[in-house]
């Protein structure tokens, strides 16, 4: 079997891969030792990031006529490509921080985006928050304004309750008076009509006190 035709499942795979990728990132992983390729590949993998490696002359071939042919310049040496479909820095920020630690990792360059990106570039886009954390931001940014905004609300909730509880007291107040105004006049009439016989009783007393005094006048002139 020729080798073009060995090579030929590899190439697919790496275009496979690069078809939905919106980054790649190449470094040189010599100089790691088991331990550090091992915690390296699980990190990536945390992050949702596809690491393998493969041969320049297959890569090079996979990218052809793609946004990642930027990355031919790159392949010299042994090489391992980073590829990731939703978060884009995802790759720059594990990459970059591990290679904090371990020094014999070495990258190369990226494409994000369909723009290439030189390792000066690369370590910028590692201090590029994930995607998660700019939804949180976000989120925390509205949440702040809405909670205010729920803050007044209740305020005026509170404040309508004590205006409409003002505006109801002298309504109450009303009925109040009026039942005082409507209990009193029954008492005064009651008075008035007991005053009355009694007037009345009086001026018959004096009417009847009037007459034997007029009678005895006239009995002392008739003689």
């Amino acid at each position: 079997m020729a080798k073009v035709e060995l090579k030929a499942p590899i190439v697919d795979e790496i275009s496979e891969k690069i078809k939905n990728a919106h980054a790649a990132v190449l470094v040189d992983h010599r100089g790691l030792t088991v331990e550090q390729d091992t915690q390296l590949r699980r990190q990536l993998r945390e992050a949702g990031v596809t690491y393998k490696v493969y041969k320049n002359t297959m890569m090079r071939r996979a990218f052809e006529g793609t946004d990642f042919a930027e990355l031919d310049k790159l392949l010299e040496g042994p090489s391992a490509l980073a590829l990731a479909e939703d978060d884009v820095t995802a790759p720059a920020r594990v990459l970059v921080k591990f290679a904090k630690k371990a020094d014999k990792l070495e990258i190369k360059g990226a494409v994000i985006e369909g723009t290439y990106y030189d390792v000066k570039g690369v370590e910028e886009l590692a201090n590029v928050p994930s995607r998660e954390e700019l939804l949180g931001r976000l989120f925390g940014s509205w949440k702040s304004p809405m909670s205010n905004f729920a803050r007044v609300i209740n305020q005026i909730a509170e404040k309508g309750g004590a205006d409409a509880a003002a505006s109801d007291a002298p309504a109450a107040e009303a009925p109040a008076e009026e039942k005082a105004e409507t209990a009193e006049a029954p008492a005064e009439e009651k008075a008035e009509e007991a005053a009355a016989p009694a007037a009345e009783e009086a001026k018959t007393e004096e009417a009847a006190a009037e007459v034997p005094a007029a009678e005895d006048n006239k009995t002392e002139e008739d003689k």
